[in-house]
């Protein structure tokens, strides 16, 4: 489209200069002619018109008004007459020159062998004394104009096929360039489609098709890395309610089949069934707790929250706990300490933090629990100078079941679940928990919330 649409304009850019040469050269000859003409000098205007004729590479005939030809330079139709239209253009109307282009056969000759032939005709009036005498007609071949547009075609249309063909050939390395790393993308997407949740895509490539890779191996991790966290999760929940379970089916089952058993025994029996039953039910409550976070069910009831007063509320009720076991209770807390969150939940991370303190501190310890405004920050810290954490486990601790002694953890009563719901309830307030523990010489817990910034 492109190269028709430019060689058609040049072909009329050619044309139209073309005509422009000749319609000047006729009408300065028919000016020039015209005298010799009214005054009936036919071998001064012959001797003229055909030096002209030989300079601009055509035929010159001198047309009267009745349309007969009075000279023609090639001496081929003197006396006859033509009905060339813009002859009779320049005869009949205002216009003082025509121009046109006809097949040389049937306007200028009769000869077979011009049937192939074209000319440009022009005519030009020629005028005495303000009178019409006659129009002068120069026939003038357009072989080399052809010729030239031809050529001009056929270059044109020969450069456009070359860059249509090189436009081709980039196209389709791009397009393979381009479709390669979609291919290996959507093949592993298939992959992992069908369960592979390890397959990772391999793309060699840079700018939006690498960062669309690496997001999407990104995705693939965090979704494997979900999946092994679900299926450890139900692992994990399964042998939490299977325990408590199997130890009341053991405890039932000496009830049952010892009708004798002491009034004593029976009682510390149905004591430590009842214990399980405790722990199971604060194991559901955990686990309903974080699958509504999970979830997204769980709502922040936001509203402006002294937290001063809240942490004090609440250690409150764990000072008897502390008494009883012979431990030290220290709390310093800055006063009017106000955060934006929820009082049940910012309760919960307190109580849960200062009652690990509590079960994880020997008689006579101390805990520490401080409260201040840092920056933009309120800074909650809960330290104590109980058994501590190994270093290796203190990058697990807020995992799910998690537990640094299994059976001391399960000798306390906790579930494995409380610092977990600990740090989705910071997360959810906008917040930041961290650890620092040395084993054997104490563990410290800080909570970092937002001052007054709203909740995320």
């Amino acid at each position: 489209m492109m190269a028709a649409l430019l060689t058609g304009l040049v072909s009329n850019t050619l044309y139209a200069q073309r005509t422009r040469q000749d319609s000047l050269s006729t009408e300065k000859l028919a000016a020039s002619a015209a005298p010799f003409f009214a005054a009936a000098q036919t071998e001064a205007l012959h001797e003229a018109l055909t030096t002209a004729a030989s300079e601009l590479g055509g035929r010159l005939l001198v047309i009267d008004l009745d349309g007969k030809v009075q000279m023609d330079t090639f001496s081929l139709l003197d006396g006859k007459r033509l009905a060339v239209p813009e002859v009779v253009e320049v005869l009949t109307t205002d216009a003082s020159h025509a121009y046109g282009i006809h097949p040389v056969r049937g306007v200028l000759s009769d000869n077979a062998s011009d049937a192939e032939d074209y000319a440009a005709l022009c005519a030009a009036r020629m005028t005495s004394s303000g009178q019409t005498i006659g129009a002068l007609l120069l026939s003038a071949p357009v072989t080399e104009l052809h010729n030239a547009i031809v050529t001009v075609e056929r270059q044109l249309l020969t450069v456009f096929v070359a860059v249509a063909a090189a436009a081709l050939i980039a196209a389709l390395v791009f397009a393979v360039t381009i479709t390669r790393p979609v291919k290996a993308l959507t093949s592993t997407i298939r992959r992992m489609g069908r369960g592979d949740l390890s397959a990772r895509v391999k793309v060699r490539a840079s700018g939006e098709m690498k960062e669309l890779a690496d997001s999407y191996n990104a995705m693939a991790e965090k979704i494997e890395n979900f999946d092994r966290s679900r299926s450890q999760f139900v692992s994990n929940a399964s042998h939490e309610l299977k325990t408590p379970l199997a130890t009341m089916k053991i405890l039932l089952e000496n009830l049952l089949y010892d009708p004798d058993m002491p009034s004593e025994l029976r009682t510390e029996f149905m004591q430590d069934m009842n214990h399980e039953i405790d722990r199971l039910t604060g194991i559901i409550t955990d686990l309903l707790t974080l699958t509504q976070i999970d979830s997204h069910d769980a709502e922040l009831h936001a509203q402006e929250v002294d937290l001063s007063a809240l942490t004090e509320e609440t250690l409150h009720t764990l000072r008897p706990a502390a008494d009883k076991h012979g431990q030290r209770l220290f709390v310093q807390l800055a006063p009017d300490v106000r955060i934006v969150g929820d009082p049940s939940k910012l309760t919960q991370i307190i109580y849960n933090l200062a009652d690990n303190a509590l079960k994880y501190t020997p008689e006579g310890g101390e805990i520490h629990i401080t409260l201040s405004a840092q920056g933009a920050d309120a800074v909650l810290t809960v330290s104590d100078n109980g058994i501590g954490i190994p270093e290796e486990d203190q990058a697990h601790i807020f995992d799910r079941f998690y537990r640094v002694d299994k059976a001391r953890s399960r000798a306390t009563g906790g579930t494995g679940l409380g610092l977990s719901i600990v740090r989705q309830m910071v997360q959810l307030h906008g917040g930041a928990i961290t650890v620092d523990s040395v084993p054997e010489k104490g563990s410290s817990f800080t909570v970092t919330l937002p001052l007054q910034k709203g909740v995320h």
